[in-house]
């Protein structure tokens, strides 16, 4: 991080940062539209954003779902950005992520600057015009921005024929850490002569769409690999000492990374699959400024945390929306005495009482590159909750605190599983757990011995009369002893492209000599598909 300032040397009022990502505008869950839950949530973000007197939203990527966005997702995102620009929030940032089209975020940029709304979807030729100087309308300089959007194949590296995977990815990592180098070195040379002219810190934030080596996902999230085979994935010193705050997206579990403080997942808003039923969501607001100017009475506490350390704050004032009043859910303790970097500081899941079924506890799979984390990997690590918004960081030195603020749940998701009667069992304690005008989606998962001819009629009965609506069944026994005999329920919508593509592999017998090469083949047509820009010339 950049030199500390001294405490008479920041504004009076802490620059307030709001960092959040992975929106996924127009997402479905198998099959079914989310625009109430996304409208619910950019209302409760607007509220957020006033309550907590934001000057910079920071959304890091992945604003859409596709590059090709429905009429609907558009009106939501031009909407937000119309009623955010005429709140308190001085600036917004946004960058593409991989599920973004450059092009069609690109296309507004010049009117939406206007409203003081920064856009970079496509990598710049010139970086200069990645690094941005926003101010508090009144020419003081606020921050500097390095606004790095998701850094495409073709934006890090150049290929050649023959190259091997290991020489690959070198480049790819070579490439990312020059493009953040060089957007580091503008910055800092911004920085130093508004110091000189302002006589005061002015604090350097970057952002990024990557993926982090050992970050966390959960299963069914969507989150795409970046890069073909698996390349690309970034480490903490990647990124420039000089950069105060880094705000991430692409992974949809909150997290820190390397066990930096300052380099940090927002998150996803709101649950992308069944995997993150039991997930707390979050925004992360940052605050730059001197202790006694912290406003920690708008976060519901009336003493600062010591420095360096990680607190909870206790609130009542929960944020409610027009149309969903709903408290804020329960959100997870700071995991303590972790070895692995990026689980000390996952922010939130329902802790899991000692008597419930473990096919019912939310698995959080732990992936450590180094040597000393090889143990932990694959583990299931349950995280205990609570009621209050979180001091994630708090450092006197640098002056900078990092809060977390959870997300209400705008629709309410369980994924039970078991026998017949644990499922019972456990769609009648998810329905005893919503209030009078709450439901309930479900994704159910038969584990049972017996098979189950007619489930689906079993499950239906089931929920009948009750607020809740069945949108998976699993029958995953049934699948493992039918598969043998080469009869199987499966249909397209249980399989992803890598599955369908290895179907086809054993279907038609081929040799396992050929599998890799083909194997290689595909992964390379799905990456042009899926980062085939539509809207570009």
């Amino acid at each position: 991080m950049s030199t500390p300032a001294t405490s008479n040397s920041m504004p009076t009022r802490p620059l307030t940062i709001l960092h959040t990502s992975d929106w996924h505008l127009g997402r479905r869950l198998y099959g079914r539209m989310r625009y109430e839950e996304f409208e619910a949530f950019l209302s409760w973000l607007e509220e957020t954003i006033s309550m907590q007197k934001v000057d910079v939203l920071i959304v890091a990527g992945d604003i859409f779902d596709t590059m090709t966005p429905s009429n609907r997702a558009q009106a939501l995102y031009f909407e937000f950005l119309g009623r955010v620009s005429k709140s308190c929030c001085q600036h917004v940032v946004i960058v593409a992520g991989n599920h973004d089209s450059p092009t069609f975020l690109d296309a507004p940029s010049q009117v939406l600057k206007f409203l003081n709304v920064h856009v970079i979807g496509t990598a710049c030729d010139d970086l200069n015009n990645e690094v941005l100087i926003l101010d508090d309308g009144n020419s003081s300089p606020h921050c500097i921005i390095a606004a790095v959007p998701y850094l495409r194949d073709r934006d890090v590296r150049s290929s050649s024929v023959g190259e091997s995977a290991d020489s690959k990815d070198a480049n790819v990592i070579k490439g990312i850490r020059a493009h953040y180098d060089e957007v580091a070195a503008i910055a800092k040379s911004k920085q130093s002569e508004l110091i000189e002219a302002h006589k005061r810190h002015i604090p350097i934030i970057a952002t990024g769409h990557l993926f982090a080596a050992g970050g966390t996902t959960t299963d069914d999230d969507g989150v795409r690999e970046l890069y073909v085979g698996s390349l690309g994935k970034i480490s903490a010193d990647m990124f420039d000492e000089s950069f105060d705050y880094v705000a991430l997206g692409h992974l949809h579990v909150p997290q820190r990374v390397g066990g930096c403080e300052h380099i940090r997942y927002s998150g996803s808003p709101i649950a992308m699959g069944f995997g993150e039923a039991k997930q707390q969501k979050q925004v992360l607001l940052v605050k730059f400024g001197t202790t006694d100017n912290f406003d920690n009475e708008v976060l519901g506490v009336n003493v600062t945390p010591d420095s360096n350390t990680s607190q909870l704050i206790n609130t009542t004032s929960h944020v409610k929306t027009a149309k969903i009043e709903q408290p804020v859910e329960k959100t997870a303790k700071k995991i303590t005495n972790q070895a692995t970097p990026f689980m000390d500081d996952l922010f939130g899941f329902d802790e899991p009482s000692a008597n419930e079924n473990n096919d019912d506890i939310v698995k959080i799979t732990v992936t450590e590159n180094t040597p000393a984390q090889q143990g932990l990997n694959n583990q299931s690590v349950p995280i205990p909750a609570t009621t209050t918004n979180k001091i994630m960081h708090h450092d006197n030195l640098n002056q900078m605190q990092v809060v977390a603020l959870p997300i209400p749940k705008f629709q309410k998701l369980a994924q039970v599983s078991g026998d017949l009667a644990s499922i019972h069992q456990s769609i009648d304690k998810a329905i005893q757990s919503l209030d009078s005008k709450e439901s309930v989606w479900l994704e159910v998962i038969y584990t049972g011995d017996d098979i189950v001819s007619e489930l689906r009629e079993h499950i239906q009965a089931m929920v009948e009369g009750l607020p809740c609506e069945v949108l998976k069944i699993k029958n995953t026994q049934t699948y493992n002893k039918v598969l043998n005999q080469q009869q199987t329920s499966e249909t397209l919508q249980d399989l992803n492209e890598e599955e369908v593509f290895e179907r086809c592999l054993t279907a038609h017998s081929i040799p396992d000599e050929q599998k890799s090469t083909l194997r290689d083949a595909y992964d390379q047509i799905v990456y042009n598909l899926r980062h085939a820009d539509s809207h570009a010339e």
